[in-house]
């Protein structure tokens, strides 16, 4: 009562001794429900109900919690009776908001309404960002993504105005940074169709990576399903300091953990060297952990957040995280499954590649290790910006160093882009003159975009096949990813060293819509012929960016980047009905003509890489049933099971050399499908002789009712009749 009395009293002194009663007391519960986002005045944040459950799944678990945990748990679909288990257990969650970006938008969309439901019912938000090609420069780059897609732009703005769906025009910036500027917010659970959703982390946020089928869940009021995730602490201990960045405090990681050391877990960061890293920096952190296979990463809400949150324009979420900080920060004496301890004040700044973002090195050494490898030593371009790297900060930052060589007479040896992250940081940056800086240098400033990091960038100044070298502060630089160029040596780093330093004695300039239908399986042993290949996802972006809402066009996509185990060549395997050899896609088509289901066999890591759901809705459309591989990248399993596929791991991973490119296989027991139960499969090799093998699957009784009818999407449709 004391304490609404001084509130009370505070208040009429700032409305005045005229104003009545009733003002006060609406300025009282307007101060008590802070909305999520400016954009969204009528949903609030809901830290009663996030403290409710935290407080009975601790009391349950006697023991302390870590920051994921909980925010995980704080959102779960019933706190007092879901099991949870790390790294078995599976979650049903409910996710306070749901965003995507224009290319995986297109799915998720057409999925949503093929639910009939009226509206979302989560705030859920559409983003342009994904669809515009870089060649010339940000203005006129921008106009042709207008013309050449328009059509996919008026569909998802009319299906967001009809569906309650927010909705960024093209060029308004890239959906991580704008999710970061406006909707994320410490202790909000968040999942997005994008790999690096996990931005949002640096805001002391949970947003999580997921496919079109998933966001459909959520926004169509579903529990969504997570299997319950370790927890990775990573300690930061001492102070950042010199040319050392954010950045490399996750390509460090990234070198440690590799590309699937985080699968299955949360990576969250601790300890007294947090608070030297600013929001910005932190998030960028949190971008590159897609990269190292963890479910999402996160740091604990402190000054750093409450000064971004004031910036931006939400004071009064600042304010109230703040009065709920301990639901942000971990409980002392939390548990975690593994910790990585790193010393700030000693870290090095790093590059990481080329062909993969784990391979780390400082960059005092790169030189010599380049040299070694035989890697071309001249950068022909630096790029810096895309979701991970194109804060005000960030931008700030290489604009500072392209000052100094200005004023030493330097320009530009190499070409050099620059990508803001949003139009309020391109806005920003020219008001402060950084981007005059940047172009004086020799800098090309480009659309508020994705851009040349996932691969939309028109690259014309060498041929296809010419091996060079570029420097990025992007994210992923896998085979192809940016120019799809083969021959491309891709290195991550810092955006900091990439405008202008001069080359070395060794001349080497390191700077640093179709609808779709899905019919059900049917329950009995499935005889197949094999792709086997080792493969990553391939990454689905520039020609194939305006195939996202067709799916028989992308499918033409299928696996096209994978390596046939026969041949050691891409796309190229043996039609087993034929005895010829042809693409991937005309295969499977061919197979699927002629009424013959068909599997793939892969490696390790299956799924690693951007377009993860099309590369589960891409064999399903083409007749794929089952995928068996050693081990699966994060969410892609989970994609896979969404859409009516068979995700089978080998109980024996030496299993895998069993099986040749002409075997068939039949997989035993799928009319008995039930958890925990593995599968036999019978492999009948081409001389007529034939032996079995055990296969796993981490089916639950939703996950099966799923692949009994097809995909989650003809599942939701059996409840709703039946409702």
């Amino acid at each position: 009562m004391a304490t609404y009395c001084l509130t009370a009293a505070r208040l009429q002194l700032a409305l005045g001794q005229g104003a009545r009663r009733f003002h006060v007391a609406a300025a009282l519960n307007a101060k008590a429900k802070v909305a999520m986002s400016h954009f969204e005045p009528n949903s609030y944040i809901n830290y009663d109900k996030l403290r409710s459950n935290i407080d009975i799944v601790r009391k349950r678990l006697n023991r302390p919690l870590t920051l994921s945990e909980k925010i995980v748990y704080g959102h779960l679909d019933d706190p007092a009776g879901q099991e949870i288990v790390r790294g078995r257990t599976y979650l049903r969650l409910r996710p306070d908001r749901v965003a995507m970006q224009d290319a995986t938008a297109q799915m998720a969309m057409l999925q949503f309404i093929s639910s009939g439901l009226p509206k979302v019912a989560v705030p859920s938000t559409i983003h342009c960002d994904h669809l515009i090609e870089a060649q010339i420069g940000g203005a006129q780059d921008l106009q042709r993504a207008k013309e050449v897609n328009h059509e996919v732009y008026n569909f998802l703005a009319s299906a967001g105005a009809k569906y309650g769906v927010g909705f960024w025009k093209p060029g308004s910036g890239i959906i991580h940074q704008i999710i970061l500027e406006n909707y994320a917010y410490p202790g909000v659970m968040l999942i997005g169709t994008d790999s690096h959703t996990p931005n949002g982390g640096g805001l002391g946020c949970i947003c999580i990576g997921v496919g079109g089928a998933d966001a459909v869940d959520v926004m169509a009021g579903i529990p969504w399903e997570l299997k319950c995730p370790n927890v990775i602490g990573v300690k930061l201990t001492g102070t950042l300091a010199g040319w050392t960045s954010p950045k490399d405090v996750i390509l460090k990681v990234a070198g440690i953990l590799t590309v699937k050391g985080g699968t299955g877990a949360i990576v969250e960061y601790h300890g007294p060297g947090v608070d030297s890293i600013s929001c910005t920096g932190m998030a960028t952190i949190c971008n590159m952990g897609a990269e190292i296979g963890a479910t999402t990463s996160v740091f604990p809400f402190n000054h750093r957040m409450k000064t971004y949150l004031e910036k931006t324009g939400r004071g009064e979420i600042a304010a109230l995280a703040n009065e709920n900080q301990d639901l942000l920060v971990p409980d002392s004496g939390c548990n975690y499954d593994q910790i990585i301890e790193i010393n700030l004040s000693e870290l090095k700044p790093h590059i990481n590649g080329p062909f993969t973002p784990d391979l780390a090195h400082p960059v005092s050494d790169i030189g010599s290790v380049a040299e070694k490898n035989g890697w071309p030593l001249d950068v022909k371009v630096g790029l810096i910006g895309s979701c991970t790297n194109s804060s005000y900060e960030d931008m700030g930052r290489a604009a500072s160093l392209a000052k100094q060589a200005l004023d030493k007479g330097l320009k530009c040896k190499a070409q050099f882009t620059v990508t803001p992250g949003s139009e309020q940081i391109r806005a920003t940056i020219e008001r402060d003159g950084f981007a005059k800086v940047l172009r004086d240098v020799g800098g090309v400033v480009l659309a508020n975009a994705c851009g040349p990091c996932i691969g939309q960038w028109d690259r014309r100044d060498i041929k296809k096949g010419e091996k060079n070298t570029i420097v990025t502060s992007f994210n992923r630089n896998f085979t192809a990813r940016n120019d799809a160029n083969p021959a491309t040596h891709a290195f991550v780093t810092s955006p900091e060293p990439l405008p202008s330093q001069p080359p070395t004695e060794r001349s080497l300039n390191w700077c640093r819509p179709q609808e779709m239908s899905f019919l059900p399986v049917t329950l009995t042993q499935v005889r197949t012929p094999t792709m086997e290949t080792t493969l990553r996802t391939s990454d689905a972006a520039g020609p194939w960016l305006k195939f996202r809402g067709h799916l028989d066009n992308i499918s033409n996509n299928l696996l096209i980047g994978a390596v046939n185990i026969e041949n050691d060549a891409v796309n190229k395997i043996r039609n087993l009905l034929t005895g010829e050899f042809g693409g991937v896609p005309d295969v499977a088509r061919h197979y699927k003509k002629h009424n013959v289901s068909w599997v793939v066999v892969g490696d390790e890591n299956y799924g690693e890489g951007s377009s993860r759901e099309h590369a589960a809705l891409e064999p399903r459309h083409l007749g794929g049933r089952a995928i068996i591989v050693k081990s699966f990248a994060r969410i892609h399993e989970t994609n896979l099971k969404k859409q009516g596929l068979l995700p089978l791991t080998f109980s024996n991973p030496a299993d895998y050399d069993k099986i040749c490119p002409d075997d068939k296989i039949s997989i035993v027991g799928l009319k008995s499908l039930a958890p925990g139960k593995p599968l036999k499969a019978v492999i009948k090799h081409s001389d007529g002789s034939s032996e079995t093998i055990e296969l796993n699957h981490t089916f639950n009784e939703t996950q099966i009712e799923w692949f009994q009818a097809g995909s989650a999407l003809n599942r939701m449709k059996e409840l709703q009749k039946c409702a």
